[in-house]
C-alpha cells in the first residue's frame, strides 16, 4: 500500500483530466486519488502500513514459538535471527515499493483506479 500512497503522491495529475474527459473506465476513481493525495497517502502510508507492520511481527513471533517447539530449543538468538529477517524483508520490500513508486506514479496510479472500478457500481 506504500506504493499506491507514494504514487499518488508523485503522481502528476493531468493524464487524468483527459482520461476522465474521454470517459475511460475507472477514470474518476483515478482522479479523485489525485485531487486528495494528502488523503489518501495518509491511509494508505500511515494507516495501512502500521496494520502490516503489526502483522509482520505477529507473524515472526509465531514463527517463533512453533520453531522452538518443534526443535525444543530454549535459544533467544532464534528469535532475534527470525525477527531480524521478517523485519529487513518488510523495510526492504517497503524501500524498493517507494523507488518503484516515484518513478512509475501515473502507471501505479493508473492500475490503481482500474482495480477501484471493479469495485465501483
Amino acid at each position: 500500500m506504500d506504493i499506491i500512497g507514494v504514487a499518488v503522491t508523485a503522481a502528476d495529475a493531468r493524464p487524468f483530466h483527459s482520461m476522465a474527459a474521454h470517459r475511460e473506465k475507472g477514470a474518476r476513481r483515478r482522479w479523485c486519488c489525485c485531487g486528495t493525495p494528502g488523503r489518501v497517502s495518509s491511509v494508505c502510508n500511515d494507516v495501512v502500513g502500521d496494520i502490516c507492520g503489526i502483522v509482520s511481527g505477529t507473524t515472526a513471533a509465531v514463527i517463533v514459538v512453533r520453531l522452538r517447539r518443534r526443535w525444543i530449543c530454549v535459544s533467544v538468538l532464534l528469535s532475534v535471527a527470525i525477527t531480524a529477517l521478517i523485519s529487513g524483508l518488510t523495510i526492504g520490500g517497503k524501500a524498493l515499493g517507494k523507488t518503484f513508486a516515484m518513478n512509475k506514479s501515473t502507471q501505479v496510479v493508473y492500475w490503481a483506479g482500474r482495480f477501484l472500478h471493479l469495485f465501483h457500481r
